[in-house]
């Protein structure tokens, strides 16, 4: 009887790790291009991956929809990665965020915490430095470029300021305006209705919020495709 239970307990332990195993997230997928369609890129961390795949739904038959197969972080990360996310094929449209990872507070060990507890991951005078970087690399795939406007904090959110996402934003407005590049005001759309899409005091939305933002930026997407 005690063989046997220790065979199964040794069982149980070798399969635990598979049944543990998350599975793949579809948003990280890899799609096939459909032949003779644009190849729009989205660059974002996880409000760009919670409204990913109702955008691809809303361009279906009009675009290739990929993203960066991770969350994109703040700046730091996406000037270390940008040019592997880019790879080496051509694209129409690039739609791309940075904001909510930099503006965090963040301790030594790198972990979220209150606001008293850490420091800005990336401060407002780097995140302008970072982003004039980036846009330069970006604006050499000959893409046409959308910036996407930082979503809001509420109140209440984890390790970050409601507000700071304005200043943010504000310098991100500067660097797009200098560069010519479109904005997406998904921070004025989803502020209108927070109440409704997004969670309490977190910055993420609900699947409802996801829709509406995805419906916006699918509709930017295609103003540049024609």
């Amino acid at each position: 009887m005690m063989r046997s239970c220790l065979l199964t307990l040794l069982l149980l332990m070798c399969c635990a790790p598979a049944w543990a195993q998350k599975k793949p997230n579809p948003v990280f997928a890899p799609i096939e291009d459909v032949e003779n369609l644009p190849r729009v890129l989205l660059i974002g961390d996880s409000i760009s991956i919670g409204y990913t795949l109702a955008v691809r739904d809303e361009l279906r038959g009009i675009a290739n929809v990929h993203r960066i197969p991770t969350n994109g972080g703040p700046t730091t990360n996406g000037l270390k990665q940008l040019d592997k996310w880019l790879g080496d094929k051509p694209w129409d449209v690039i739609h791309f965020n940075w904001g909510l990872h930099d503006l965090k507070y963040m301790n030594e060990k790198g972990t979220l915490v209150p606001v008293s507890e850490g420091k800005q991951q990336v401060p407002p005078a780097d995140y302008e430095k970072n982003l004039e970087e980036l846009v330069t690399r970006l604006q050499k795939t000959g893409a046409k470029l959308i910036w996407c406007q930082t979503t809001p904090v509420p109140e209440g959110a984890t390790g970050r300021i409601r507000g700071d996402e304005v200043t943010y934003n504000e310098i991100a407005t500067r660097v797009m305006n200098r560069h010519n590049i479109a904005i997406d005001d998904l921070y004025t759309v989803a502020n209108k209705q927070l109440n409704e899409i997004q969670r309490k005091a977190d910055v993420h939305f609900t699947a409802a919020g996801s829709e509406v933002l995805a419906k916006h930026v699918a509709a930017e997407i295609k103003k540049q495709l024609n």
